[in-house]
């Protein structure tokens, strides 16, 4: 085996709890378990909640997530406006798997998808979105070891929002539904992802490989949002009545070989959880069209 294989092979314990994710021949947003086949339920390392309770992220008390006001004319600084026709559930067929058969991460990281196919009626959608991952106040970083209670009250004081997962999505994806947020072939090089070396510091936990925000300028969808696949992962709000019971949902991953999928999401994880990897965006209300 070679040393590659060997170091993807040890990352398993690194992925957080129950990694969900619209893989296969046939996947879409309402896939189960059972119907995605090859998808992967794993168990978090104990090292993701030693990190979030080193952190002590701020708490916040809850929020009406409707509590944006409008943008009457455009977008506020630092945000992009995302309009146009959003479909629900999508087929994303994979064509080619970037892992060999037989290994842990086979049928994990597709690298090539076919064309998209809309299986629904399409929703019209109009909303601002941060065009970066929300950053640390004293760096270019991205804001990290953020909970969604934190990543609530941090939109809030902004007057925005928490996104809802299909608001992230159609900003990833945009109208052609692109599995990637730069087309269909899975580029390793354009985010912040795949990283294979030093993710564990000296004291065994995961390591830091955050990057500047929007400092894989690559890795940028057709509305202009930058980092939705890797860096950090975001929190958002589930559509509807949760995924498999949760109402908070981490969408793009970070910097971990994963998915990296615009329709990629993992649950597991309590509204108070905030690690290493885990930070935010926020979307807001706009005006209607002139």
């Amino acid at each position: 085996m070679s040393a590659s294989r060997r170091q993807l092979a040890q990352l398993r314990p690194l992925v957080p709890l129950f990694v969900v994710a619209t893989l296969g021949v046939a996947c879409s947003a309402r896939d189960t378990p059972a119907s995605l086949g090859r998808t992967e339920l794993t168990h978090a390392s104990r090292e993701a909640h030693d990190l979030a309770e080193a952190a002590s992220p701020v708490a916040a008390k809850p929020l009406p997530e409707t509590g944006s006001s409008p943008a009457t004319d455009a977008c506020p600084d630092g945000m992009v406006l995302v309009s146009g026709s959003y479909c629900p559930e999508v087929e994303q067929p994979c064509e080619q798997w970037m892992d060999p058969p037989g290994t842990k991460y086979a049928h994990f990281r597709c690298k090539k998808y076919g064309p998209s196919v809309c299986k629904g009626a399409r929703v019209a959608m109009r909303y601002c979105i941060d065009r970066t991952e929300r950053r640390e106040a004293s760096s270019e970083l991205p804001a990290h070891f953020v909970s969604f209670d934190a990543a609530r009250g941090l939109c809030a004081k902004a007057g925005a929002r928490v996104c809802t997962e299909s608001e992230w999505q159609f900003a990833c994806e945009g109208e052609a539904m692109l599995p990637y947020p730069y087309g269909y072939e899975r580029d390793s090089k354009a985010c912040n992802v795949d990283t294979f070396e030093g993710l564990r510091d000296k004291q065994g936990k995961l390591a830091d490989h955050r990057k500047a925000v929007g400092a894989s300028p690559a890795c940028t969808s057709p509305f202009g949002v930058v980092d939705m696949a890797g860096n950090v992962e975001e929190w958002v709000r589930a559509d509807g009545a949760g995924k498999y019971g949760w109402k908070q949902v981490l969408k793009g991953s970070y910097w971990i070989p994963s998915r990296h999928a615009c329709r990629q999401f993992q649950v597991g994880h309590g509204p108070e959880y905030g690690g290493q990897e885990t930070g935010t965006r926020c979307c807001r209300e706009v005006g209607p069209p002139p």
